[in-house]
């Protein structure tokens, strides 16, 4: 239905909740948001060589992206309208751009604690210009109800929002059974049995709604026949996203606890200590966010709701002289910067005495015997199952990335599910990448015949493409690879690579006047790639009388 139509008959709590973080999670670039952020910017970055701006014009918001060669000329220009804005200033915006259907990533976010904008994370360590996709797993927790295609590398149905910010149904769950019960059929009993309450449900459950964004691991992995969509407030959250961590060893305990808050919540002797009472909304009331003056005294009331004064070992006097006075969270729950986001902090809720305080033993004990190598964070309690295999497969996947000794495990449970999932595509591509370490032609064969299968049964992940059409080519194919290319930039139109790749192809096949079509086409999507515009600077030197096959 829309947080709007829940105003109707909760306005205050709708009022109140509009002004929280999650209430300003998305919004339009309109003349109330550029009012009261600054928007002028200039930027220029010395390890990518570029300049970066921000600025608005007609009531509008751009960012411009170029490159002066050292007499100053410009030689390039990328200037895109800004049509949405990410984050609540909290710690910062970020800014999407639309192409058609596409939604991607701006260079430039603005950060809060320096009052301007910088590159966006990430934005350090590659060159994406404004090709970096908008991805269905980032863009659920951000805005209030998305509408991204699964697998599209940031393709959207349209509209691509069906509600900007982080709304009422998102903690709640569909409102629209709630709504017939109060026009068709009302009762407070009625009222209360159509709609979820957060409030009502055991701490675990309540605390799922919150891990669904709060809460990342090394793998967050949708159960077979998934989509983000399919969660609903009340239900356990592994029925539809399970999420793993490495296991922790005494010589490697946690280091990073960036969006780690429900596993850190865990690991605190509060939480320990509970009986399993504690929950997220023990502390946090998402319907209302104290200003930062009110934040000490907010959550002092919710620490002295199970602690008394002589809980804490401090004398009261030195705590009063402190600023601000009598201030928990300030010691045992203090802000600090974020390493791999710039200009960014964040709380920690391991509620320690100490900062160096040890992890509890509990820590190191969160493996089951059932699954033995890596911990399934959202298990149900008494959940005896490892999960399905198909998601432990993806698991390995995305957890191999940093820690490349999961790559074994990872090929051989495919091999396990060759047998039963002949045709699913993880399978057929961890097969294809157990068979490249073969490296030999009898491996180099296997893998294009496990892409091919995964290609013709619907595959958009633009690395089975690239992959195929190298191999192809490598194994004297050309005129397939030219199709298999063709088909990858078809459905996967924003991928650099694929452009590279197909006119490579062509070029090795004389094909000149091919090749140099496909990098006009490319220079036009990303601009800022230089080894594209230095490809079409070559084209323009070729005659044309050998611009011909």
């Amino acid at each position: 239905m829309g947080s709007r139509t829940c105003a109707n008959c909760h306005r205050q709590i709708y009022e109140t909740y509009s002004q929280t973080d999650m209430g300003r999670s998305m919004s339009a670039p309109d003349a109330t948001f550029l009012d009261r952020i600054r928007t002028s910017a200039s930027i220029f970055d010395r390890h990518l060589n570029r300049h970066f701006e921000s600025y608005v014009s007609n009531g509008s918001l751009y960012q411009s992206e170029y490159e002066t060669s050292e007499d100053g000329t410009e030689i390039f220009r990328n200037t895109q309208k800004i049509d949405w804005i990410i984050g609540s200033a909290a710690n910062g915006l970020g800014a999407i751009t639309r192409h058609g259907n596409y939604l991607f990533e701006a260079p430039l976010s603005f950060y809060s604690n320096t009052n301007n904008w910088a590159l966006s994370p990430g934005y350090e360590f590659g060159d994406y210009g404004f090709s970096r996709p908008i991805l269905p797993a980032c863009v659920v927790c951000h805005s209030g109800r998305p509408q991204p295609v699964l697998q599209g590398n940031g393709k959207f149905q349209e509209p691509p929002f069906l509600e900007l910010a982080v709304g009422c149904e998102n903690c709640h769950g569909p409102g629209a059974r709630h709504l017939a019960a109060i026009r068709t059929n009302f009762s407070p009993q009625n009222a209360r049995n159509s709609i979820v309450n957060p409030a009502k449900l055991t701490p675990w459950l309540a605390d799922n709604i919150c891990m669904r964004c709060h809460q990342t691991g090394q793998a967050r992995v949708l159960q077979p026949g998934k989509d983000y969509g399919d969660f609903r407030p009340g239900t356990p959250l592994d029925e539809t996203l399970a999420i793993f961590l490495v296991p922790f060893g005494r010589e490697s305990p946690p280091q990073d606890d960036l969006l780690q808050h429900y596993l850190f919540m865990r690991l605190s002797k509060c939480y320990r200590g509970s009986g399993g009472r504690l929950g997220c909304l023990s502390c946090h009331d998402p319907h209302v966010q104290p200003t930062s003056e009110k934040v000490p005294a907010y959550f002092r009331k919710k620490c002295m709701s199970c602690h008394t004064e002589s809980s804490c070992l401090v004398p009261l006097s030195v705590r009063q002289r402190n600023t601000p006075p009598d201030n928990c969270i300030g010691c045992h729950m203090p802000k600090r910067d974020i390493k791999v986001i710039s200009h960014s902090i964040l709380t920690n809720h391991r509620i320690t005495v100490d900062p160096k305080e040890p992890f509890p033993d509990d820590a190191f004990r969160m493996i089951a015997p059932e699954l033995p190598d890596l911990v399934h964070l959202n298990a149900p309690p008494g959940k005896r199952s490892p999960g399905a295999p198909l998601t432990l497969l993806e698991a390995y996947r995305q957890v191999m990335t940093g820690h490349p000794e999961y790559r074994e495990r990872y090929w051989s449970l495919a091999k396990q599910l060759e047998a039963s999932e002949p045709e699913n595509i993880s399978v057929l591509e961890a097969l294809a990448d157990l068979s490249l370490q073969k490296k030999s032609w009898e491996g180099a064969a296997a893998a294009l015949r496990y892409l091919e299968l995964a290609r013709s049964r619907g595959s958009t992940n633009p690395n089975d493409f690239e992959l195929l059409g190298r191999l192809l080519s490598a194994t004297g194919e050309p005129v397939k690879a030219v199709d298999v290319l063709r088909e990858g930039i078809g459905l996967i139109p924003y991928d650099a690579e694929l452009y590279r790749l197909l006119a490579k192809t062509y070029q090795s096949q004389s094909k000149t006047r091919e090749a140099c079509e496909v990098l006009a086409d490319a220079n036009r999507l990303f601009p800022q790639d230089s080894v594209i515009r230095g490809s079409v600077k070559a084209c323009a030197s070729i005659p044309s009388s050998n611009s011909h096959p």
